[in-house]
């Protein structure tokens, strides 16, 4: 299933943020830490260009803390080496219940990208951005020590972009949540979406729940029995989503699993943490999925570039086609031509010939008809 959700206000959104980066010295890119790979928008990497960039991960009290501390490595060995001046990245593990850590650590490390020793008093300005829902306006309030920016636990909070002056000689700049018009990974939209991070309005719960439930089985089996008191780890997704909804009473008449009502059940205790701390995703998925998209890509380049030299083969026969029935036509008018002028040649000759040859008979025995007897002249 593909999950999309991009409206209209994104369009805003990344037309401001476009508009703005270049005025900006260092991005702050917000990433969930229980899925860094799937919340980190394409189109963010895109317009920074080679802006230095801090990637804070959120919501680090959620996830599982040793898939957070692979990924800070995988990011930070992806990152261009610390001896390069442009397009640096550093990273931070941020936990919204420990305001202090963050407000002493990001104007520390925003500095650092810019390596400004030489004018340590300089205003940094700092443009915030990230998916919907991952927690910007909480690490802005956070930052300036009191509420300046709404939040809220569901997607598309902020609107607009507000900016905010910090103590510490920082000029933040907000901007709301934007995804990407088309999430290639269909893995990448089922995590976000169990995650929150696109509304309960456009998702199909059934669907994200089973991903889910299949993700806890495989690589959270003891979490998920202990959570809903299974004795025995189900079978199969299906049959997780079914059990959970027995041991919850979400029963219809005639005994019938309310399918809707256990999903929702599941995707809510994830989100809220109830379940335990749980990473959607490892460093070596998106690895696995930069690999098959490569490969995807590569396969679809090479149908394209087969197609068209089908096409063009196609286009030299029917070309081929054409110019033979031209000439066939051409030699064919010209047959008919050379045929017409011949036949009123020889139809003129055998006028001339019949009456010269009448005369040339008559002279040559001088003969002619006298009461019906051929007589000597």
């Amino acid at each position: 299933m593909s999950i999309q959700w991009y409206p209209g206000h994104m369009t805003k959104a990344r037309r401001q943020i476009a508009e703005s980066v270049s005025a900006q010295d260092v991005l702050i890119e917000v990433i969930d830490a229980r899925m860094p790979g799937s919340s980190s928008n394409p189109i963010v990497t895109e317009l920074r260009g080679r802006k230095p960039c801090l990637k804070v991960l959120s919501k680090i009290d959620l996830a599982d803390p040793n898939v957070t501390q692979a990924w800070l490595r995988h990011i930070e060995a992806e990152a261009p080496p610390e001896s390069q001046e442009v397009g640096r990245v550093l990273t931070l593990a941020w936990n919204a219940n420990r305001p202090g850590e963050a407000k002493a650590k990001i104007p520390e490390l925003c500095r650092a990208l810019l390596r400004r020793a030489n004018n340590p008093g300089r205003t940094v300005r700092v443009m915030i951005v990230g998916i919907p829902n991952v927690g910007k306006s909480t690490l802005i309030n956070t930052l300036m020590e009191r509420k300046v920016a709404k939040v809220g636990d569901e997607p598309a909070v902020t609107k607009n972009q507000q900016h905010v002056v910090l103590k510490n000689g920082l000029t933040l700049l907000d901007n709301p949540g934007i995804l990407w018009p088309k999430i290639e990974d269909p893995d990448a939209a089922l995590r976000l979406a169990f995650g929150g991070a696109i509304p309960d309005t456009a998702i199909d719960f059934e669907i994200v729940a089973l991903f889910g439930a299949g993700l806890l089985r495989e690589r959270y089996p003891q979490l998920l029995m202990a959570r809903y008191k299974m004795s025995a780890l189900p079978a199969t997704a299906d049959e997780v989503i079914l059990e959970i909804g027995r041991r919850r009473g979400c029963l219809q008449p005639g005994g019938v699993i309310n399918r809707q009502k256990a999903s929702e059940i599941l995707v809510h205790d994830y989100r809220s943490g109830a379940i335990g701390r749980i990473s959607l995703e490892i460093p070596e998925d998106l690895v696995l999925f930069r690999q098959h998209d490569a490969e995807r890509k590569a396969a679809l380049a090479e149908k394209a570039r087969l197609d068209e030299e089908r096409a063009k083969e196609e286009r030299a026969q029917d070309d081929l086609r054409r110019s033979e029935e031209r000439r066939r036509r051409v030699a064919l008018r010209q047959a008919q031509e050379t045929e017409g002028g011949a036949g009123g040649e020889a139809g003129a000759g055998g006028e001339a010939g019949g009456g010269g040859g009448g005369g040339e008979e008559g002279d040559s025995d001088g003969s002619e008809l006298i009461d019906g007897d051929w007589r000597d002249g």
